[in-house]
Parts: structure tokens; sequence; C-alpha cells
């Protein structure tokens, strides 16, 4: 039996493959899908090989969830959530953390997050709000002292998987903090249980699957579930190590454009044409837009590797973080290019109600829009481009 996570996944994507549609249609969260990569060890594909994980890195991570999205993207989106959390927590070395005044106790009960993840626990991120989305310094969910902890209020109009998770990373704005000034925002690990409420709101166009419900927040949380230790944490790594929070969702929707190609290239293969003996595929102009989807698909793919590369090589140089945002910018717009593209080539057959391209299609419309959206992507890339910082260098915020 293999242990190569990346052959791994690709046989986990066959048997996605095979219930995507189902839980598509019913909104449905994919457990079976879910159990598969807690029973192949991908939940702990992060986690370092001395808690029970592989230990893999940014670039590993990538391939394997590029590999999952060709069999369903929503599942593959909700490993991104899961990875998100462990990544990021394994990813930030001690000497970094300690530097930030992270306390002792900070690193057990980290590593007991990323052991129990080796161990098949599932989690997610609960950030975005309406109004706010996911910029982390317009957030209204608050945390304050009470006791030996805290209390963490709030509404999350969005969060992957929930109510099916083990435990959440929750973005919170210090109550305390005046409301003219700049949010002192934190990350709290809040385990399922009492407190937390599953709001039925997720029936959206693309991604149906990953239950993305709403969730309201009022739960009492011990001292070592704030992350790092300290307060004010969550604005500062999202802008010195953005991966997590960028790049990541970028190997989900170039997976979702690599589908969106083979099933195009599967469709007009299959199809004849009345009166054109080599069938859909003799149409120039056909071929022709299989090509460009080509040329994206790669051209997305490769930006997202090297991202990837110089992620596990030199994470927090603002040049890797320049290709962290290309990433996701080029991942977010090809998946919609292509599959807008393949359709109008494959015709009103492929849109049918079921049929893999319209999932797909519609699937790949959420990666525009996805935080940050390619506006903002591209709003940082041309600010850095100027000379700019792109984080203090114009009004617009991507955190």
């Amino acid at each position: 039996m293999t242990t190569d996570p990346l052959a791994v996944a690709h046989g986990c994507a066959e048997r996605f493959a095979a219930r995507a549609a189902a839980h598509d249609r019913d909104a449905s969260f994919p457990s079976d899908d879910v159990a598969d990569l807690r029973a192949a060890g991908l939940l702990g594909l992060l986690v370092p090989a001395h808690l029970g994980g592989s230990g893999a890195g940014f670039a590993d991570y990538v391939g394997v969830a590029m590999a999952l999205a060709r069999g369903s993207g929503a599942t593959a989106l909700v490993f991104n959530m899961h990875a998100s959390v462990t990544g990021a927590l394994a990813g930030v070395p001690d000497d970094l953390a300690r530097s930030l005044g992270a306390p002792e106790s900070f690193f057990a009960a980290r590593d007991a997050v990323l052991a129990a993840a080796a161990d098949g626990a599932l989690y997610g991120v609960a950030i975005t709000e309406r109004e706010a989305g996911s910029r982390l310094w317009a957030l209204r969910s608050t945390y304050a002292r009470e006791g030996d902890g805290y209390r963490v209020r709030g509404v999350k109009s969005v969060c992957t998987g929930a109510g099916h998770l083990d435990g959440y990373l929750v973005a919170a704005r210090a109550a305390a903090a005046a409301a003219d000034a700049d949010p002192r925002v934190s990350y709290f690990l809040v385990p399922a249980g009492d407190g937390l409420t599953v709001d039925a709101t997720w029936d959206p166009l693309g991604m149906r699957a990953t239950a993305s419900n709403g969730l309201t927040l009022d739960v009492a949380v011990p001292a070592d579930a704030l992350v790092g230790g300290v307060e004010g944490l969550a604005v500062l790594l999202a802008y010195a190590l953005p991966q997590w929070l960028v790049a990541s969702y970028a190997a989900v929707y170039v997976g979702v454009a690599q589908a969106t190609l083979a099933a195009a290239l599967d469709h007009v293969a299959s199809r004849s044409v009345a009166g054109t003996p080599g069938g859909l595929g003799s149409v120039g102009f056909v071929r022709a837009r299989l090509g460009r989807a080509d040329a994206q698909v790669e051209a997305a793919r490769t930006v997202l590797e090297e991202a990837a590369r110089r992620v596990d090589a030199a994470p927090g140089e603002p040049e890797t973080n320049r290709w962290v945002y290309r990433a996701k910018l080029l991942a977010g717009d090809a998946a919609a290019e292509v599959a807008a593209s393949c359709t109008e080539a494959c015709g009103l057959g492929a849109l049918r109600r079921g049929a893999p391209l319209e999932r797909l299609f519609r699937d790949a419309r959420s990666g525009a829009v996805m935080p940050p959206s390619s506006d903002v992507c591209a709003d940082f890339l041309g600010t850095a481009a100027l000379g700019l910082d792109p984080i203090t260098g114009t009004e617009v915020r991507p955190w």
C-alpha cells in the first residue's frame, strides 16, 4: 500500500468524483469524502512527523489539494480550510512565535491540536461576516477576558463545514478597543460544542457541498485557546505569512480548472456533429477554445507551483508574498474563464443540470470572489509594482 500523499490523493479523488453530483444536488456535506481523507492520513498531511503526521510542506499541500479538487472542488475546499489551520500552526517557527511573545504554554496547546489532526480531527476557519467579508480589521465579532479565559461572541455568515468540525479557528476583535481605533484582532481555537449554533443558510450557486453555513458564537474558552498566546496577532500574520489565507485557495481552483478542461475534452471527444465526419473536435473554434484553456490552466499551475516553492524556501519574503497573490489571482480568473469558454465550446448539452461541466462551471465561478478576491489581489500586485507598500500604500486593505 502506497504512503505517497499525492498518490493517495489521486485515489481519493476518484471516489470523490463518484459522489460529487449527489452532494452538489442536495447541498450535503461530503462526510464519506472526509472519512476517506481521515483513513488515508491526509488530515495529518501538514502535521510534523513527531506528532504523528506526514510533516509535509506547502508545495506538498498544493499538489494534494489540486489532485483532490479534480475529484470534488467542494471537498478540496473543506480540506483547504483544515489545512489552513494545521499548516499555519505547524508552519510558524518556534523562534518566530517566541519573538512575538508566545508563552511556553502555547506550544503544548498547539501540539495537542496538531496531534489531534493527525488522529483524524477536522478543523475549519470562521472569519467571514456580513458587511465585513474576510477583512480582519472590519470584523464585528468580539472577545473579552472572562475569568481565566475569554468570552468570544459574534455571528459568522459563512463557515465551511459548520456543524461538521471538531474545532474552529475564529477571528474576533477586542471588545474593549475604541470604535475609531485599529482593532486588536486575535485568533481563537474554539472546540465544537456548547455555545456554537449553526445557522442553516447555505444554498449557493456553486461549492454547494461545503456546508458553509452561518455560525453564531457565544462561548467561553480557556486562555490557551488564544492562538499564539498573544492578543492582536491575526492581522500581522495575515500580512507577514499570507499563504494560508491566499494561495491555499489557489490550489483548489487550479484543480477545478484542470477538472473542467478534462471534462470538456471528454465531452468533445464523445460528440458527433451532423455533416462533420470528425465530430465536435473537428470544429476549429472548439479546438481553439480548448487550446486557450490548456494554456490558461498550465499558466496558473506553473505560477502556483512557483509560489509554493518560494513559500517553502523563503516564507514571508516580500517577493514570495507577491507570488502568493499572483497565484490566487490567476487561479481564480483561470477557473472562471476556462469554465465559461469550455462550456460555450461544448454547447448547451454541457450545461444540462447534473452534467459534470455544469457543476464545474458553477464551482469555478467562486474562485475569483473568494477572499482575497481577484480585484483585491490585482490591487495588491499593482501597488507593489509601483514601488509602494502593498499593505499601507493604498486605501485598499486586503485584510
